[in-house]
This record gives C-alpha cells, structure tokens and sequence, in this order.
C-alpha cells in the first residue's frame, strides 16, 4: 500500500531530516514509527500527505506516486489519508458534530451523509451525548475523540495519528490506544508516530525505529529500543 524507496530529505548541509530511508507498509498494517523528537517521524508523515517532496527518492501511495502529484491533485491523495494530530487541531467556533461534519463538507458529500455519517462516528469514539458542545466545554481525551471521528469519518485507507496521545495522561492515553487499535481491526492501516515507550511496549505491533533521519531497527513485533 504504501512505499519509500531510498528517501531522503535535506534541507541543508546541517539539515538532514531522513537519510535514505526505505520501507513497505501493507494494507491493514498497525505500524508505529519510534523516535526522539528530531528523528524524522514528522517529515515521513509530510512526505506521505504531500506536505513536503523528498529531495531523492519515492513515495507510493497505492497508485498515486506522491513526489509527482501536482499542488491541485493532492486533495484527491488526502481523501485516502486521515489525520490525527497531538494538538487536535479542532474549529473553536464549531461543535463536535460540527467538526466531524465539516470534513465531509470538504469532501462535498451531501446533507444526508452528514446526517447519518456523524451520528454513528460520535457513538464509535463515545461522544454520542457530547455532539452539541463546542471543544471549550471537552476534556483532552474527548478531543482527542472527536480528532479520531473526524479523521475517520470519510473512511479513509489509513489514518496517521502523530503523537496523538502526547498532551493526555495515562488513562486517557490507553483509552485513545484502544480506539486507535478498534479502527484498525475494522480495515484501516493505522502509522502511529510515538515517543511513549510505554504504549509501544504495549502494543505487540510492528516497529520502526529512527535516529538522526535514518531507520535502525524494522521489527514484526518490536518494542521501544533505541540504543
């Protein structure tokens, strides 16, 4: 479903974010890149959403070789690929259905998907009774939540959750963990970027490890190592 082949990303001589990196992700795969802050994680996810263009090398997306899209094609990619983000990145100004809606707004789905689409995304993540407030009135978790719903709302392929868990504490990490997991045995590939140890040593999942822009360690079933 998804290839690197030999990607590398520099921005300048002191700048090296990935350095001939080269992996195979297949669909329904749970996967969760590992790494100290600056390892490269991010820029994986920039170049898998057409955010950034590798300097060398190739990205595949199932039929979509992404380094070639042009700016006007990569909302269609997008609509394959559902992001979840560590500061949830929700609309103030709209309720949680509002949020989950408005991503199918952009997607021009009409009305009636709205109205039978958001409701059943509410219930999936727990939040049926939380539909009409606004993320002033949720707690982390819950938007955290409501990020999931919205990521998941057009069914994507995969969903990319970077450093979803990174402003939550303990119960509310698992509980994120578990709905992470949940989607991904209903079909969708899930790449988890993560610093938590905990939750990777946990996982009993595919690893793979970066440092300093390159991959040191690629394991079926792997755990947090970095030394």
């Amino acid at each position: 479903m998804i290839t690197f082949q030999n990607v590398s990303k520099i921005y300048n001589h002191h700048s090296i974010a990935l350095e001939d990196v080269s992996f195979k992700i297949e669909v329904q795969e749970f996967i969760s890149l590992v790494g100290i802050s600056g390892a490269g994680k991010s820029t994986i996810i920039k170049l898998l959403i057409g955010e950034e263009k590798p300097t060398k090398g190739r990205v595949i997306f199932g039929s979509y070789d992404v380094n070639k899209l042009k700016a006007k094609e990569l909302p269609q990619l997008r609509r394959h690929i559902g992001v979840i983000f560590q500061d949830f990145r929700l609309l103030q100004n709209k309720t949680a259905f509002e949020n989950i809606s408005f991503a199918l707004e952009v997607a021009g789905r009409p009305n009636r998907d709205i109205t039978e689409f958001v409701p059943q995304a509410l219930e999936m993540v727990g939040l049926k009774n939380k539909a009409n407030n606004f993320p002033r009135e949720l707690s982390g978790g819950e938007k955290q939540r409501v990020a999931i719903a919205r990521a998941m709302i057009n069914h994507p392929d995969v969903i990319v959750a970077d450093e979803p868990t990174g402003n939550l504490d303990p119960l509310n990490t698992k509980e994120i963990i578990k709905l992470l997991l949940k989607i991904n045995e209903l079909g969708t590939t899930i790449i988890l970027a993560t610093h938590n140890k905990e939750i990777i040593n946990q996982l009993d999942k595919r690893v793979i490890s970066l440092e300093d822009g390159r991959i040191i360690r690629d394991e079926k079933k792997g755990k947090y190592i970095l030394a």
